[in-house]
């Protein structure tokens, strides 16, 4: 069992940046892949990016690559997702999430586990 909680959304102009902070406790996080997701109300969740256990494994979704950095720290037991030149259309809730896998690292369904999810407003 993992437990995943968000941290370091909030309210930011278009432009601007934000740091995401996802601190994992439970069993061992280094052994866990490691996804961030958002939804935007009135929208199905959709992926943003993920990393292998190690961190030599990025992906990004086409929408945010070249603008979101995901890492991790697995000393610290924490994922993060630096947010650069954000746009509107980035406003959303965003979830972080991790599995055991890296096998279709970029689909929701075969996640394991979730954080509750921290509000990302970016205002034009």
């Amino acid at each position: 069992q993992v437990q995943l909680v968000e941290s370091g959304g909030g309210l930011v102009q278009a432009g601007g940046s934000l740091r995401l902070s996802c601190a994992a406790s439970g069993r061992t996080f280094s052994s866990y892949a490691m996804g961030w997701f958002r939804q935007a109300p009135g929208k199905e969740r959709e992926f943003v990016a993920a990393i292998g256990w190690s961190a030599d494994s990025t992906y990004y979704a086409d929408s945010v690559k070249g603008r979101f950095t995901i890492s991790r720290d697995n000393a610290k037991n924490t994922g993060y997702l630096q947010m650069s030149a954000l746009k509107p259309e980035d406003t959303a809730v965003y979830y972080c999430a991790a599995k055991h896998t890296i096998v279709d690292i970029t689909q929701d369904t075969t996640y394991d586990y979730w954080g509750q999810g921290t509000q990302v407003t970016v205002s034009s």
